[in-house]
């Protein structure tokens, strides 16, 4: 038999971890982690043919230095599997008017973009720092997601064989899980950080964290909250377990 205290924290964890799972897939499929506005001048605003640029982003080779400029200049979001730009949907002269309608284009980094080996800038260097940062940002919610997955299919064989000592391994895996999607969004943010000095960002691009990052942020303390209790309900149901064993030995 399972005392309520711990049925209750079991279900409590399960649904934070629901939540947490649920957060940090969202994040991770959508591109609203990181978003740029030009400050001085709105670009779609500008009297100029997008049709080469809107080529060059969905088409072109893929360059760090080129799509981070159209980031930069076209009110660009960046995303962990992401990068968009807003551009004139007409792309004629007598779309000159004073607020023309945007669209907004995506483009995915496929598995090779995402782990290409970064380069500084003046040189042909191996930037070491920004190359492993970017790939931790790709790994570390797949990882996080993975272990969690995992601890379902524990929980659930758990309960098949009506065990309460397999809970522990569940709350550590929510631990780990917690602390990857902690280091999803360090190695991202510190990934933009080193993208914006590399490429010097201009001073009249503004920057702005996307709801994107602050769900996979959220997801954290609900993962960790998950564990606390998950780790606790195993560990206090086996020392209850322990006394009684004593106290019918006695």
């Amino acid at each position: 038999m399972v005392d309520n205290r711990y049925a209750t924290a079991l279900v409590i964890g399960s649904v934070l971890s629901l939540l947490a799972t649920v957060y940090l897939s969202v994040a991770v499929g959508t591109q609203n982690w990181f978003q740029y506005n030009n400050t001085v001048q709105h670009p779609v605003q500008q009297c100029i043919n997008t049709t080469v640029i809107k080529n060059e982003f969905l088409t072109g080779e893929f360059d760090e230095k080129t799509y981070s400029s159209h980031l930069f200049t076209w009110n660009g979001t960046l995303g962990l599997w992401w990068r968009c730009i807003q551009v004139p949907h007409c792309t004629h002269w007598y779309c000159c008017q004073q607020d023309p309608k945007t669209e907004t284009l995506c483009v995915s980094f496929t598995l090779p973009q995402q782990f290409s080996t970064k380069v500084k800038q003046n040189t042909s260097e191996e930037d070491l720092l920004r190359t492993y940062l970017w790939r931790c940002q790709f790994l570390l919610p797949l990882v996080s997601l993975s272990l969690v997955f995992l601890s379902g299919l524990v929980g659930v064989c758990a309960c098949l064989c009506r065990s309460f000592t397999p809970t522990l391994v569940v709350g550590l895996f929510h631990f780990i899980a917690g602390l990857c999607s902690l280091g999803t969004v360090c190695c991202f943010l510190s990934s933009v950080h080193l993208l914006n000095s590399e490429y010097k960002k201009p001073k009249n691009v503004g920057e702005l964290v996307g709801w994107s990052l602050y769900l996979a942020l959220i997801s954290f303390p609900l993962q960790m909250m998950a564990a606390a209790l998950f780790l606790w309900a195993a560990r206090s149901h086996r020392k209850h377990y322990t006394r009684i064993t004593a106290y019918r030995v006695a």
